[in-house]
């Protein structure tokens, strides 16, 4: 058994005296899709911040490729392999599509293998190529959405952690979306994916965690839990 690429141990975050995790555990392992899930205000957001440097936590390790990111300020972490692609897009909405796909690419100094990114970029995602001189901001939601996840690509990474990758969009686009990240895996990127659509997140992941009020409550193969009877009445609607 590979090591894990992320492991993460007995991490505790504060928001003043708020404890929002409280000790939390888990690990993601090379090549896998895992998923994060839980009501709001379960933490899942405050982990991925916390795992990308944008939170600082109190207690706890968060190791990354062998490295320990608890000390790694947050625009170093993206030069060590690991994307984040934020809720709600956080695309400049004022700059044109491609420009903000090179936005991605801050952390590579080759052109040559950026020029190549960018093309690879564009083959996954036709509809940037033909929009790249658009404004981001008159993109639709679903497009905005691949802008993001292009961004994310731009930066070469190994590990991709999304959050909310499908709010707001319609069921279609919901259904393009989860393909694009399937094809991340294929493509031998790792992702860490925190979605309010659990039914959804669970039938492309390898495993999950459930977060609740800051603690996993349970933990197991996708397959397994989207079965469970106590997950299907909370995060299901069964």
């Amino acid at each position: 058994m590979s090591e894990p690429l992320l492991q993460v141990t007995d991490l505790e975050v504060y928001y003043g005296v708020i404890k929002a995790l409280k000790g939390i555990s888990f690990h993601v392992n090379p090549g896998e899709i895992v998923s994060l899930i839980g009501a709001n205000g379960a933490g899942k957001t405050t982990t991925l911040h916390t795992i990308t440097g944008l939170i600082h936590p109190r207690h706890g390790s968060i190791v990354y490729n062998g490295q320990d990111l608890t000390k790694v300020p947050a625009h170093k972490i993206v030069s060590l392999g690991l994307a984040h692609v934020p809720e709600g897009r956080r695309i400049f909405q004022n700059l044109s599509v491609y420009d903000n796909l090179l936005l991605g690419a801050y952390t590579q100094s080759d052109k040559a293998k950026i020029n190549e990114q960018m093309e690879q970029v564009f083959d996954q995602f036709p509809r940037l190529k033909e929009r790249r001189k658009q404004q981001a901001g008159t993109l639709s939601g679903g497009e905005q959405q691949m802008l993001a996840m292009g961004r994310a690509l731009l930066s070469d990474p190994q590990m991709i952690v999304m959050d909310e990758p499908s709010m707001g969009l319609s069921p279609l686009l919901v259904s393009e979306i989860f393909e694009i990240i399937q094809s991340f895996r294929k493509a031998g990127k790792t992702v860490l994916l925190v979605e309010q659509n659990a039914k959804k997140a669970m039938t492309i992941s390898d495993r999950v965690y459930v977060l609740e009020t800051g603690s996993i409550s349970a933990e197991g193969n996708a397959a397994d839990l989207i079965n469970d009877e106590r997950i299907k009445k909370a995060y299901l609607g069964e």
